[in-house]
């Protein structure tokens, strides 16, 4: 008897287990659907979330975190890639999630990140510039051409800096052929922006770091109502 209880047990157990994995995919599937329709995406994002068991979040309509993975986007003509939003402390009561709305879905922060290829910073560029990699928390660029009647054939470190125009790229040091040039000389000539301001979550972006795939950008935002996020 004692056997046949224990394995009644395991099986309502597991009942509850697969209704559990299977209401957060429903949830999942239903957030993406709202997250693509919002902005416009041609493939709705992945969607994760997190914290066990689903069922009593979804019953209170309080999550701990919910991950959005969009993928590429784009802004002011600027293709960014691997953008991922990170939601926490996400309000969606189950009857707008249910209805498919997202008038009342809100979360305490969200935070998006993603990386500006290297490509796509040198497409803005001065013609001079010929390559970029990262250099700790600067860039190095390889230079090549004249400016100012200098001729440039060597490396120059620049910082990036997030502006209220875009990602500000500015030389600090300039060097040619091992001859080192005044940066001030040069300053204007090889500084230019990246015209990427915002990230999906409607905040300014706050942090860059360089990484070997590209800049990585994140922004964050308090009190996010998901229906008053920006459209693409």
């Amino acid at each position: 008897m004692r056997k046949v209880l224990l394995v009644l047990l395991i099986l309502v157990a597991g009942g509850v287990v697969a209704a559990d994995r299977f209401g957060v995919r429903v949830a999942q599937n239903e957030i993406g659907k709202q997250v693509a329709a919002q902005y416009k995406l041609d493939r709705r994002p992945d969607v994760t979330i997190h914290g066990f068991p689903f069922l009593t979040q979804a019953v209170a309509g309080d999550y701990d975190q919910i991950d959005v993975s969009i993928g590429n986007w784009t802004e002011q003509g600027v293709t960014v890639g691997d953008v991922k939003i990170e939601m926490r402390g996400v309000n969606a009561p189950l009857k707008e999630v249910a209805n498919g709305s997202s008038a009342h879905v809100t979360a305490r922060t969200a935070t998006a990140s993603a990386v500006i290829p290297y490509e796509v910073i040198r497409k803005n560029a001065p013609k001079q510039v010929q390559k970029i990699s990262p250099k700790g928390d600067d860039l190095a660029v390889q230079l090549s051409g004249d400016v100012l009647g200098f001729k440039l054939s060597g490396d120059a470190v620049v910082k990036v800096k997030p502006t209220a125009k875009g990602i500000a790229i500015t030389p600090l040091s300039v060097g040619s052929t091992g001859l080192q040039i005044p940066v001030d000389r040069l300053q204007d000539q090889l500084t230019w922006v990246v015209p990427v301001t915002n990230l999906p979550v409607g905040s300014r972006i706050s942090r860059i770091e360089p990484t070997p795939a590209g800049l990585r950008v994140a922004a964050t935002a308090d009190n996010v109502n998901l229906n008053d996020l920006p459209q693409a």
